[in-house]
């Protein structure tokens, strides 16, 4: 029996739709390309930015403050090396200012102290012209000790004649009067001092250590001559009469473990001569600019 055409519709509207896939093959899933995560809320965007920023700024304030702490310990660094080395040169300045001045006078005669150095006077030198042949000079010797030393010192002759240009030699002698071995240290100096530029010791016993045994007397030799050319300086015309004195000092030692007449410092630059001048080292051991 054949349906009827109404009867068909309904069965055609009853059946149901037909749905349409493609099947996509394995090996195209596995290289499918990923899904992307989904972006950022405006929320999580701001703070990590904001972290960012902070992160930035702490470590540019401490590559800041290292740079200035590392400059500050530098320049810390060179005031200190400064001031170090200034220190020593004052200290250095202030224990040779005597020395200094000393081996100054002894080799320019300043300050009426006798010349000593031996460069300044050759052996061709030591002759006597006719002219410093009819120059002769008196030269008187002085001796002193100091309270402080319990010793007897004096010359063994109270003057000699010199002429210019020969050498001379004469003699102290110095006894220890205590019953101790003692030692002693003598400073010396000339009178008129302009005199001493010209006055060459080539031994002597000053600023060296004498020690004397108890009750021991011992001689002590100054070889000596006074420079020809003495006759040539006209501010010496009229000096025919010189002094050569030494003072005797108990000695002991400084900081440095050099030997040093143990007196004042006034008394010790009196017998040198050194309180007649100006810019002669002061007690404290400075010398006035």
């Amino acid at each position: 029996m054949r349906p009827t055409p109404a009867i068909s519709r309904l069965a055609a509207s009853a059946r149901p739709a037909c749905v349409r896939r493609v099947a996509v093959p394995r090996f195209a899933r596995a290289y499918a390309a990923p899904v992307p995560p989904p972006p950022p809320s405006s929320a999580a965007s701001s703070s990590s930015a904001a972290s960012a920023a902070a992160a930035a700024r702490s470590a540019a304030i401490k590559a800041a403050r290292d740079k200035m702490y590392a400059e500050n310990m530098r320049r810390n660094r060179t005031i200190l090396l400064y001031s170090v080395g200034a220190l020593a040169i004052a200290t250095g300045v202030t224990y040779a200012a005597v020395p200094a001045y000393r081996a100054f006078c002894a080799a320019t005669g300043f300050a009426g102290t006798p010349m000593t150095d031996p460069e300044r006077f050759s052996a061709d030198r030591l002759y006597a012209t006719d002219e410093s042949k009819g120059r002769p000079i008196t030269v008187r010797f002085e001796a002193t000790s100091n309270d402080a030393l319990p010793w007897s010192f004096e010359p063994q002759q109270r003057s000699v004649r010199v002429v210019p240009g020969q050498t001379a030699l004469a003699f102290y002698t110095a006894k220890n009067n205590s019953d101790q071995d003692l030692i002693g240290i003598a400073t010396y100096n000339m009178t008129p001092d302009k005199i001493a530029q010209y006055f060459a010791k080539v031994e002597c016993f000053c600023f060296e250590e004498q020690k004397i045994r108890a009750g021991e007397e011992v001689d002590l030799p100054v070889f000596f001559f006074i420079d020809r050319d003495i006759v040539d300086d006209p501010t010496l015309d009229n000096v025919d009469d010189v002094v050569l004195s030494y003072t005797f000092f108990r000695a002991r030692r400084n900081d440095r473990g050099h030997l040093e007449p143990d007196a004042p410092e006034e008394v010790v630059h009196k017998t040198l001569g050194w309180d007649k001048y100006e810019h002669a080292p002061k007690p404290g051991g400075e010398a006035k600019a």
